[in-house]
């Protein structure tokens, strides 16, 4: 029986403003990814996110952005390898005090948004981040965009990686995500993203949108959280992965 983590971006609203629902969404995934402040989130927001996620069993992880509270962490913004390095074990290491506190642990990373596609690309970025997380521990699970540069590098920093796959993006030929400022980037309708992602866990390929098919490795898929309807579209897809037969478990369950 395949098996398959699912993974959402929460912990992202701040001060008087609230982003996505989290809490009825840690119903449905396996794997939080939670903000650390730079991108969105707050410290009262991890903390809280923390806990409710410890209660549900959904596995912890810390989301380091790019200090771009503005533009939610989406907007490139040109910085060095050790500029990198600081940010990740800076952002990794307050989410990890928070999962302290609440006799939780952090097991996984996933940098955010541009960030997470600039170090997609760019080998110098990607190995900066797969050594901060090293350095803070090398137990943790890296997730990176499946056959991205980020994947090589936490496999060659000797990183447990996770290969990760999206249900509400479309992909270019190359294998990388089609940018959000394209008209086509994203997938609405859920039965389409639901046939994608079974495809992707069980060929092991994706349909570009040059009509092309690219291998990919999917170990854990993304369900953003953040969008109108995306608490039935999390249910939807989790529904159809189980019909399918494949068993939604915790990325450290996996082998």
């Amino acid at each position: 029986m395949p098996s398959i983590d699912l993974n959402c971006d929460m912990g992202e609203s701040f001060g008087a403003y609230t982003i996505g629902k989290d809490e009825e969404i840690l119903d449905l995934i396996t794997s939080a990814n939670i903000a650390c402040g730079f991108h969105a989130g707050d410290p009262t927001v991890m903390r809280k996110t923390v806990r409710m996620a410890a209660e549900k069993g959904v596995g912890i992880g810390a989301h380091p952005g790019l200090p771009d509270l503005m533009g939610f962490g989406r907007r490139n913004i040109q910085i060095s390898p050790q500029e990198a390095y600081d940010m990740t074990v800076y952002q990794i290491g307050a989410l990890a005090a928070f999962a302290k506190a609440e006799g939780s642990t952090v097991r996984h990373v996933k940098p955010h948004g541009a960030l997470y596609n600039m170090a997609a690309k760019d080998t110098g970025l990607a190995e900066a981040i797969a050594k901060a997380v090293y350095d803070v521990s090398p137990d943790l699970i890296l997730f990176g965009l499946a056959g991205s540069e980020l994947v090589k590098a936490g496999e060659k920093a000797g990183l447990k990686t996770a290969s990760e796959v999206f249900a509400d993006r479309t992909y270019q030929q190359d294998g990388a995500l089609t940018p959000r400022r394209e008209p086509n980037a994203l997938i609405e309708d859920r039965e389409t993203a639901a046939k994608q992602v079974i495809r992707m866990i069980k060929e092991g390929a994706v349909t570009s949108v040059q009509g092309e098919d690219v291998s990919v490795r999917a170990d854990t898929i993304c369900i953003h959280g953040d969008g109108r309807q995306a608490l039935h579209f999390a249910a939807f897809i989790r529904q159809s992965l189980e019909q399918e037969g494949i068993k939604i478990e915790k990325i450290s369950h996996l082998s």
